[in-house]
This record gives C-alpha cells, sequence and structure tokens, in this order.
C-alpha cells in the first residue's frame, strides 16, 4: 500500500501526521496552564491539592506528547530536527529543563520532608506552565519567521548566531504566538476544572478567572491571525527558495479545506467559552478540545503544502528546509507509515483510560483520604 506512493505523497503524509500530534500537544498543555493557575484560582492548601490531584492524573500525556512530537519530527524529517533541535539549541534545552522539573515536582511535591518543600515545587510547575510553554509559542514562531542557520551540500548545518535561538524572543509575532498558547493554555485548564472538579469554591473562582483569560487569549488570537495572514512567507520551486507576500493568506485560499479548519476550530473554542460563562456548561473542555486540534493542525499544514518552506534560513534563504529536502528516505518513510497505522488504536486506549480516570469528578475529601495523592 504505502511502498506504491511516490516520495513526495509520504512526504505529505508524514508532515500532516506530525502536525496532527503538534495539534494533539497543543490540547493536552491545558495541564501546564493549570500548573499557572494554583494561586490564582485556589485560595489555600486543600484547594490547591485538588487542582494538582485534577492535573496529576494527566499530566504524563503532556510530557509523553512532547517526546512523541519530536520523535516523529526526528524519524520522518531528520534534517529539520537536527537544524532546528540541534541548532536553537539555547530554546530547546530551557523548553526541555521546564518538563525536567514539572517531571520532578508531581513526583516530589508532596514527599515527607522533602529537600526543597511545597512551595518550591509549585514554583517550578509555574515556571513549566509559563516559561515553558512562552518557549514552545516562541520556537514554533520560527518555523514561519525563521531561523539564523546554514546548510552544506553534505546536509552539515551550523548556526550563524552564539544565542542559538534565543534571538527568536526579539521578534514580535514569536513573542505573541507564545503568548497565545499560554493564555490558550490557561483558558483550557479552566474549562478542564469545571469538567472535572466538584468544589463550588474552585468552581465559582474558575469562571471568574475564565472571563480574564479569555478576553487575553481572544486578543492575542486575533493579533497572531492578522501578522500571520499579512506577512510574508517563503516558498519553494525546485532547488530555488523565494520570498512572497501574504504568502499564508495565499495558502489559505489555495487550500479551502485548510480554511474551513481553521474557522470551525475558532467558532469551536469561543463556543466553549460561551456555554462555559454563559451556560454553566461542563462540557467546554470538549469543544475546546476539538477546536484547538483542529486550529493548531490547519497552521502546521499551512507550511507543509503549497510548496511552502518548513523552516526559512534568515543566514541563506538557499538553506532553507522544506518537506521534500529534509525528509527520510522512501523506505524509511514507508516502513513508518505502516507503523503508523496503530496510531488510532493509541488514541483509542488513550480515551478509554481517561474515561475510566473521570468517571467522579475530584472532590476534597477524595484528596485528603489518599495518603499518595500528588
Amino acid at each position: 500500500m504505502f511502498e506504491n506512493l511516490s516520495l513526495f505523497a509520504l512526504q505529505q503524509y508524514w508532515w500532516f501526521l506530525v502536525s496532527l500530534i503538534g495539534a494533539l500537544f497543543v490540547f493536552i498543555t491545558f495541564v501546564q496552564g493549570g500548573q499557572t493557575l494554583l494561586y490564582t484560582i485556589a485560595k489555600n492548601d486543600a484547594q490547591r491539592n485538588v487542582l494538582v490531584a485534577s492535573l496529576g492524573r494527566k499530566w504524563e500525556l503532556s510530557f509523553t506528547s512532547l517526546v512523541m512530537f519530536g520523535g516523529a519530527l526526528f524519524a520522518a524529517f531528520p534534517l529539520f530536527y537536527s537544524v532546528s533541535f540541534g541548532g536553537a539549541y539555547y530554546v530547546w534545552m530551557a523548553i526541555l529543563f521546564c518538563f525536567i522539573i514539572q517531571a520532578v515536582s508531581y513526583e516530589y511535591r508532596k514527599k515527607p520532608d522533602n529537600l526543597f518543600g511545597t512551595r518550591t515545587y509549585e514554583m517550578f510547575l509555574f515556571i513549566n506552565g509559563s516559561v515553558g510553554i512562552i518557549l514552545i509559542g516562541i520556537a514554533v514562531g520560527t518555523l514561519f519567521t525563521g531561523g539564523n542557520f546554514v546548510k552544506d551540500d553534505m546536509n552539515l548545518s551550523s548556526w550563524t548566531l552564539k544565542t542559538y535561538g534565543l534571538e527568536g524572543v526579539l521578534n514580535p509575532f514569536n513573542v505573541a504566538l507564545g503568548f497565545t498558547l499560554f493564555f490558550l493554555a490557561r483558558v483550557q485548564a479552566e474549562l478542564y476544572f469545571l469538567n472535572n472538579i466538584a468544589e463550588k469554591e474552585i468552581v465559582k473562582n474558575t469562571r471568574i478567572q475564565l472571563v480574564k483569560d479569555a478576553v487575553l487569549f481572544v486578543g492575542f488570537f486575533v493579533l497572531v491571525t492578522v501578522m500571520l495572514l499579512f506577512m510574508s512567507g517563503f516558498a519553494y520551486a525546485g532547488e530555488n527558495v523565494f520570498v512572497v507576500e501574504y504568502k499564508f493568506l495565499a495558502n489559505f485560499l489555495a487550500s479551502p479545506i485548510l480554511l474551513i479548519l481553521f474557522l470551525t476550530g475558532t467558532l469551536l473554542v469561543l463556543y466553549a467559552i460561551f456555554i462555559s460563562l454563559f451556560k454553566n456548561s461542563t462540557k467546554g473542555i470538549w469543544f475546546s478540545g476539538v477546536g484547538t486540534v483542529f486550529v493548531v493542525l490547519s497552521i502546521f499544514c499551512l507550511l507543509g503544502f503549497n510548496n511552502t518552506t518548513i523552516y526559512p534560513s534568515l543566514s541563506d534563504i538557499s538553506s532553507s528546509l522544506t518537506i521534500q529536502n529534509s525528509s527520510g528516505s522512501h523506505y524509511t518513510l514507508t516502513a513508518m507509515s505502516y507503523v503508523s497505522l496503530g496510531v488510532p488504536f493509541v488514541l483509542a486506549y488513550i480515551y478509554f483510560v481517561w474515561k475510566s480516570m473521570d468517571k467522579e469528578k475530584v472532590t476534597s475529601a477524595e484528596i485528603e483520604a489518599d495518603s499518595h495523592h500528588y
């Protein structure tokens, strides 16, 4: 089956899969968003324990999905992986550090006689949910705005600035995208808490905070969307790479299905916020989750299709990466494609485990009765 596809078709298939994994990761960052709300929604230690316990049931999914995203990129687009993760070294090491301290915090936050105390680990969780997510948004933003790297005919690459990716924080689009992801994660965390927690005061505080974060999210989202539609992008024809004005707007118009996906996802997220605030619904997380996946998937696909570069070089435009010049071989992509057929079964397993864990909403009584809670 897959062996009969052309190399280009396999490259497109794998960029779609990578984009889907990335979109699922962005949805699951509600865990990180919730970690930034421990001292905003919760007013005492008992309430913080409830929030951490609720997030603790899902935190491994965010870590795992990030690893899957990186693994899929490495296997399908090894040159892209080496240039980005190896070149923008400082940014990705900072992101990795933020996720390491998250894992440590869930493990040791409530350990008796822990070295640093509960407050320190809660600060680590905040750093993971704020700095970690904003940096991921900045790193993703460079796929649109470009990175400072060069590659030679042997596909050996090097970064041309000693800041190794940290210079991305100086680009307004990258920063705006980082804050968009940050406030989206907080909004989705609040929708998740409404669905997962049965504590009246926490629910009340969550709805109040949702109003503030929703306004900030919508503001940054509109800003990023406008900037994206009006910015120039990098296109390629064969080995030639060139700048095209309004490239991403043109990609939307050339692929109506991506535009429909983007608009549908946006409406679903807004609908989730509306029913949660004005209908007292607890189901908003599901509409928001599907909407987030649709929007992020469509944005990633803007890069991989319609002859668009997936990582433009600001130092040497001819070094820019595309799905064609950065992918694995036909044999590698074919073998991996057969493995990818198992993905729906993995997703089904996650769904049933999730439903099993969430049969009963989290309460403070349940948490205090569990001596092994996070």
